[in-house]
């Protein structure tokens, strides 16, 4: 393979952990359900699905995460129903077989769509089901995938187990992990330890957003106080490393998530919006990924971002210089991150993603 264009990276294989569901609806889907249920949209955005789409993006386009965050009222708002979130769900995983991901986790919060009705358990069952219905007909059109929940608790609410309990409680085979999302700055990790312990003493896996808006000390509550599988971005990390004339110079919490293989989920484009990157060129993947951080690459939001991991990876190419090899490591660190058993993410690096690189 001598040219890494946007068509060749969509043919790969690839792993996608960090990905919201409510950050990744069609256009379309949005400007149709929001039409059905009454939900106003901006002025001027609802005319056709393409004016709808680059509204989502200039508004995400903001360098805030507040503002950033303030889109999700309008999709969140359509995904209150069983009927609604299966589409959205379907979709979601269609959208991502396309685009040539073999597995991926999508995060979403319960807590957010119950306000016509519908319980945390039963918003879970309807994504649920439409997981399943997206990789039977992924399957049918000749994409094979895999796609699991993320179940979410909202940062900036008071703490509780609920969520959690609900990914013990899975009987679907589709959850896979737990995590906390939202305004991080302000809302330290540790609120949530009990929710933690809770999880962790039954052996289920979690992830914790941080680094993003908040700095060295939001990834070592998350890592240190909190004990993360993963972090949600960690982009931060940067500022605890000091360049020197001998080399950079890891502080505590970058030598202790580099050393411990604490993997992080970077979100390239999106990170740009929410300025915690000043551009894609100077976002300090490639750097992190050199000094030996177990570092993956997601969209974090496909509709806020206008993005694809295609696209994402595409990017690194462009602005960052990175070649196959370095996007196969990158496939494999999130492959090996996966919120799945070790026999199947050793299937997947050997048997679907090693062979695809080469």
């Amino acid at each position: 393979m001598t040219e890494l264009d946007l068509h060749r990276i969509r043919a790969l294989p690839k792993v996608s952990l960090h990905d919201h569901l409510d950050g990744g609806l069609r256009p379309g889907t949005v400007l149709e359900l929001s039409r059905e249920n009454g939900h106003a949209l901006p002025a001027g955005s609802d005319t056709d699905a393409a004016t709808l789409g680059r509204w989502f993006v200039e508004a995400a386009d903001s360098g805030s995460l507040v503002r950033y965050l303030e889109t999700f009222d309008h999709t969140i708002a359509v995904m209150q129903t069983t009927a609604n979130l299966r589409r959205v769900a379907r979709e979601f995983v269609e959208d991502l077989a396309a685009d040539g991901v073999v597995y991926g986790e999508a995060r979403w919060a319960p807590e957010q769509h119950t306000q016509q009705g519908l319980t945390q358990a039963e918003a879970v069952a309807a994504v649920a089901a439409g997981i399943t219905d997206g990789i039977e007909a992924s399957r049918a059109r000749g994409h094979v995938i895999v796609v699991r929940q993320l179940l979410t608790s909202m940062r900036h609410v008071e703490p509780n187990l609920t969520a959690a309990d609900l990914v013990l409680d899975d009987r679907s085979g589709t959850v896979a992990g737990f995590d906390i999302a939202g305004a991080e700055d302000g809302f330290p990790p540790e609120r949530f330890l009990p929710a933690f312990v809770h999880l962790r003493t039954h052996g289920r896996p979690y992830t914790i957003h941080a680094g993003e808006a908040a700095g060295v000390d939001s990834i070592a509550g998350a890592v240190l106080a909190c004990g993360a599988n993963r972090v949600g971005h960690g982009v931060r990390i940067v500022e605890d490393i000091e360049a020197g004339p001998e080399g950079d110079r890891l502080g505590e919490v970058a030598a202790y998530v580099r050393d411990r293989r604490v993997p992080l989920e970077l979100c390239p484009s999106s990170n740009v919006q929410t300025g915690a990157a000043a551009s894609v060129a100077a976002h300090p993947i490639r750097r992190l990924d050199e000094l030996g951080f177990l570092v993956t690459v997601s969209c974090d939001n496909q509709l806020m971002s206008g993005t694809s991991l295609s696209r994402e990876m595409s990017l690194l190419v462009s602005e960052l210089g990175y070649d196959l090899a370095g996007l196969r490591r990158l496939t494999v660190n999130a492959a090996e991150s996966a919120f799945w058993s070790y026999p199947e993410r050793r299937r997947l690096v050997e048997d679907v993603i090693l062979p695809a690189y080469r």
